[in-house]
């Protein structure tokens, strides 16, 4: 004790020593543009989740440091830019694959539809910033998956890309995750994996906070219990044969020729193999079958050769109508069966340019179509032979859960994906389009076959597990498979996106609740301006 003072010496607590690492961190967050690219690099994360590297289980984890980068904003304002950027970073790391095509487009693409995560960044710093509270916590369990339901919602319009890399598509190869599409769709499993990062981010960040968390956790491990417990099996019901033919890359002015002269080489051989349908890739046929009957003998010919009708796919212009369509086409022994799908949602700056008149010019630096083509109006399900009913969707048109949740529901009892990813053929592309068809299997409880030009081609169950051995990017053969068939309908396709209208729900309310907070706070007392001398300086009380 200070005998003077009658004080206690003061005692220092010893300051706490950080790694370099960590000084280095708060540098680089002190400064707008390192932070910013630090927020474009944690939002490209998730895509290593995605085929090809094919990490399901980084997805649980992926979103966690964008989540705490939001978290340590220091104004919602930062926090919507860090997401608007981490946003940026996620469309450009998982659609890399376009930069050859669209050039420039693709980075100011993902820049505009980046925008849609500024307010999940927003929510992310609302719920988790500042001091640690249980209630928030709780909320943001809900809120943050909500949000990005929002923003997949938002962006799975054709007009903006379609629903290309949902998050929930990167569980594809994992059979619980495929069980829970089953009961909620695709948007069922996003939900559920930005709950999982968020529980994780919040074990992290607040110790008070770790109770809530946890518990979240295990409601999400309880959720995909139950479902793998109590949602409906597909229930067996026989098998077809299918054959896929996919004749491989052929460039060239005579490429559509040469493509057909191979397709018909590989379908011939295919004589004698007892089949029951075989399915050519998108683009197949060059030509409308009725402005060249001579092709649509020959594909009848090898439909009697083979005693299977087949599914070709014509990407001309009609005969019977203007403009060029890309149409499924069921030929049989006898012709042209009349069954005819013309595809009805088409890829932005690939198969059509919107407002030609003002952005035509995208097609003098990318290869965007020379000439628009034309939508179909309506679905359309096959009758084969044999009684088997066939739903036909044609490229990314597999991407979207209701187009074969509809064709589902209209009776198809296989789904059939016509597609060919050669523009991007060493990319991750080929990998991801075909995963997709697994979930749109397991959606709906009915097998898939994704048929390409040049791979990735492949066949999955009702439950969406694979059947039989893919056709890379480098085959220039057939497979055939034996395609098991079910019945029954999956949760999913009798309730459809419940999912999506629950945090729809969750986010209407919280703006309900945000809304009321507001009007309860005390409206600020208005600002008197000081007083002046006459000289004009403030006057000083007191002096």
């Amino acid at each position: 004790m200070d005998v003077l003072s009658g004080k206690r010496p003061h005692r220092w607590a010893p300051r706490r020593a950080f790694p370099p690492w960590r000084h280095r961190l708060d540098a680089a967050l002190a400064s707008r543009w390192r932070r910013g690219v630090l927020a474009a690099l944690c939002g490209a994360l998730p895509a290593l989740a995605f085929p090809e590297p094919s990490w399901w289980w980084f997805a649980y984890v992926a979103l966690v440091p964008w989540i705490l980068l939001t978290r340590s904003a220091d104004s919602g304002r930062r926090a919507a830019l860090d997401g608007w950027l981490g946003g940026l970073g996620f469309m450009v790391a998982v659609h890399h694959w376009l930069l050859p095509s669209l050039h420039v487009f693709t980075l100011v693409i993902a820049a505009l539809l980046g925008l849609l995560w500024a307010p999940w960044g927003w929510l992310a710093h609302r719920f988790l910033g500042g001091p640690p509270a249980a209630g928030r916590a709780v909320a943001a369990l809900l809120v943050l998956p909500s949000g990005w339901l929002l923003v997949e919602l938002v962006r799975s319009w054709e007009g903006l890309g379609g629903p290309w890399g949902l998050l929930g598509s990167s569980q594809w190869q994992v059979e619980p995750a495929l069980r829970l599409a089953s009961v909620g769709g695709v948007w069922l499993v996003s939900a559920l994996v930005v709950a999982v990062n968020t529980g994780v981010a919040m074990f992290l960040a607040w110790r008070s906070a770790r109770a809530p968390a946890v518990a979240g956790l295990v409601a999400v491990a309880a959720a995909t219990a139950s479902a793998w417990t109590w949602s409906p099996r597909p229930e067996a019901a026989g098998s077809v044969r299918v054959a896929v033919v996919q004749p491989g890359i052929l460039d060239g002015t005579d490429a559509p020729e040469r493509r057909f002269d191979r397709e018909e080489a590989l379908t011939r051989a295919l004589a004698g193999r007892d089949l029951d349908l075989v399915v050519w890739g998108e683009s197949s046929v060059g030509h409308d079958l009725a402005d060249r009957p001579d092709l649509a003998r020959r594909i009848a010919a090898l439909s009697r050769r083979v005693g299977a009708e087949i599914l070709v796919n014509v990407d001309a212009r009609r005969s019977d109508r203007p403009g060029i369509f890309k149409s499924s086409v069921l030929v049989g022994p006898d012709g042209p069966t009349g069954d005819r799908y013309d595809k009805m949602r088409l890829v932005p700056f690939g198969e059509y340019v919107p407002a030609r008149s003002l952005l035509g010019w995208a097609t003098s630096v990318g290869k965007a179509a020379g000439e628009d083509r034309r939508r179909g109006e309506r679905p359309v399900v096959m009758n084969l032979a044999h009684g088997l009913r066939v739903g036909p969707l044609v490229c990314f048109e597999s991407a979207f859960p209701d187009m074969s949740r509809h064709l589902t529901r209209e009776g198809a009892q296989m789904l059939l994906a016509q597609s060919a990813t050669s523009s991007f053929q060493h990319s991750w592309a080929p990998e991801q389009h075909a995963s997709l068809a697994a979930l749109r299997a397991a959606e709906t409880g009915r097998p898939m076959v994704h048929a390409t030009l040049t791979g990735v081609s492949a066949v999955y169950g009702p439950s969406g597990e694979r059947v039989g051995e893919p056709l890379g990017t480098s085959a220039s053969s057939t497979a055939e498979y034996e395609v098991p068939l079910a019945t029954g309908t999956t949760p999913y396709v009798r309730l459809g996106d419940w999912p999506v209208y629950g945090a729809l729900a969750v986010l209407a309310a919280l703006a309900v609740a945000e809304g009321a907070r507001a009007l309860r706070r005390p409206a600020r007392a208005p600002r008197v301006p000081p007083a002046r001398t006459a000289h004009g300086s403030p006057a000083r009380p007191g002096r």
